[in-house]
């Protein structure tokens, strides 16, 4: 670690992090909004109703407009593994460039195709084939993310692998492996929903927004009946999946699940915290103390949601940091030395292969294989706190997530219940929540990044490859200039986003749809 320029790990951290920051701010509402697109299209066809078909091409514009910077950050994105992350993607380029050439060759070219028959195919083609055309668009825009999440859940559990030592690099043994990962399946599911959840959130803000100007009142009203539906079923599914995400991360992340839920002392029959404040519980040195303050929480639910047994054993910080051996939890120092280990064994068989020597080489191989599973730890000196993640901010980001989470789904049952019932128009409480419910998802799906990513750090890919040794060795100083124009370059395109939305929520729809 003495070799390693801890100002470029937080540098290229940093910049990463503003990057997919930003890329979120636009995709989660690409991935809803095309659905309640085709639904409302859907409708028009079938109806020949006109309002229909004008709802429809005014949501077209606002996703037209996002759509458009979207792009842009996620190219720069994508060109950030080679830039600032070459080690990783020498690392293991032969599998987590794979999901992502598919994504190109595949998704993202349907999306792009059938995106210019949905906006100027109107009256050019038959309502049919302009129907299809906005399916496509959004099942295009769904396989994106899914290639795009597998290769983000194999970082979180690398499968379908082996390590290449004359070449030195993991690659690919079985695609399907790689492609039905549990923690891939479950992270795609709960990123598509909850983005639905948001989707539904703007369609439902920007309506309010139209009945509390008493404009386009009928528009409104039949986009907040598509989208309360629409968000509802996305909740419901968020939370399922949420549920199935986080059984993964008990099974394949353990540590990430102990900073979610501010666990320092491992326990059977382990409570759910359902609200709390942590109490010194950034300080390695007070795991195990009380680390919560205000506590409210399930007895025993966290038991279950992450091994579906009551009874069970979880581990905290400090059962995964000094080990358990009552639970056959090895302590770090043991994995610390399996990874050195290995790393020696890597050098020694290239040493004795080039020297000639097979059968010393073959004797390398057999012992890096044995200690490959910690490999990544290998890169470790005897600061094993280095290997907790920042659990306050995981910890309050986790919870954050869910109390937003849980307050859309109550928000989307209030909407459809009023919209039903024709009284929404006059619940002007009810309007005025469901534009402030546009940051708050927005909120929640930033939140769940965080998650995601901070809490498996110190790993880029889980205990294979550390953050630290994934970095390209470039000068600390242009990955900041670099995160200085991004950042200014980024705010500039949100603020222009910003604008444009507001300018064409504030035009509104065409009437007649024309």
């Amino acid at each position: 670690m003495e070799n390693i320029d801890f100002s470029l790990v937080d540098w290229s951290r940093a910049q990463f992090a503003l990057t997919a920051y930003y890329h979120w701010l636009f995709v989660p509402l690409t991935l809803g909004i095309t659905w309640i697109m085709a639904i409302m299209e859907t409708i028009y066809v079938k109806t020949g109703n006109p309002e229909w078909k004008k709802a429809t091409k005014f949501w077209m514009t606002l996703f037209g407009v996002n759509f458009a910077i979207g792009v842009s950050t996620g190219i720069i994105l994508e060109f950030e593994f080679g830039t600032n992350w070459s080690n990783y993607s020498w690392f293991v380029g032969d599998i987590f460039g794979a999901p992502l050439a598919i994504e190109g060759i595949m998704a993202f070219f349907m999306e792009t195709v059938f995106i210019a028959v949905m906006f100027f195919g109107w009256n050019r083609v038959s309502k049919k084939f302009h129907l299809t055309s906005t399916w496509l668009v959004a099942i295009g825009s769904n396989l994106s993310a899914l290639w795009i999440l597998v290769a983000n859940g194999w970082m979180q559990n690398p499968a379908g692998m082996a390590f290449n030592l004359d070449t030195a690099r993991n690659e690919m043994l079985n695609f399907w492996e790689v492609f039905l990962n549990p923690v891939a399946i479950n992270k795609f599911l709960h990123t598509i929903f909850s983005s639905y959840v948001y989707a539904a959130a703007f369609v439902i803000g920007v309506s309010s927004w139209f009945l509390i100007k008493k404009r386009h009142v009928l528009m409104a009203k039949k986009s907040i009946l598509i989208a309360s539906v629409f968000g509802l079923l996305g909740a419901l599914a968020t939370v399922g999946t949420g549920d199935g995400s986080a059984y993964q991360v008990a099974q394949h992340q353990p540590m990430k699940l102990a900073a979610m839920e501010g666990l320092y002392e491992g326990s059977e029959r382990a409570d759910l915290v359902v609200f709390s404040f942590l109490k010194k519980a950034d300080n390695p040195e007070n795991r195990g103390d009380k680390e919560h303050v205000m506590k409210i929480q399930f007895p025993g639910l966290l038991s279950y949601l992450a091994y579906r047994d009551f009874d069970a054993f979880v581990p905290g910080v400090k059962d995964l940091i000094d080990g358990n051996p009552g639970q056959g939890i090895p302590p770090v120092s043991e994995k610390i030395e399996k990874g050195k280990l290995a790393i020696a064994a890597l050098s020694d068989y290239k040493a004795h292969k080039d020297a000639g020597d097979v059968a010393a080489a073959e004797e390398a191989r057999q012992v890096f294989d044995a200690n490959f599973e910690y490999f990544g730890y290998g890169y470790f000196d005897d600061d094993v706190n280095a290997l907790i993640p920042n659990v306050p901010v995981t910890f309050y980001s986790f919870h954050i997530m869910v109390g937003i989470g849980f307050i859309l789904v109550a928000f989307f049952v209030a909407s459809l219940i009023m919209t039903l019932t024709n009284r929404i128009a006059r619940k002007r409480w009810l309007l005025i929540a469901g534009i402030v419910m546009i940051p708050l998802a927005f909120l929640a799906g930033q939140m769940g990044w965080t998650v995601a990513e901070m809490g498996r750090q110190p790993w880029v890919i889980q205990d294979v490859m550390p953050t630290m040794v994934a970095v390209s060795r470039i000068n600390a100083g242009a990955v900041k200039l670099t995160f200085v124009l991004f950042a200014l370059i980024f705010t500039g395109l949100l603020v222009a986003e910003i604008g444009i939305m507001l300018k064409q929520i504030k035009l509104g729809p065409k009437e007649g749809g024309e």
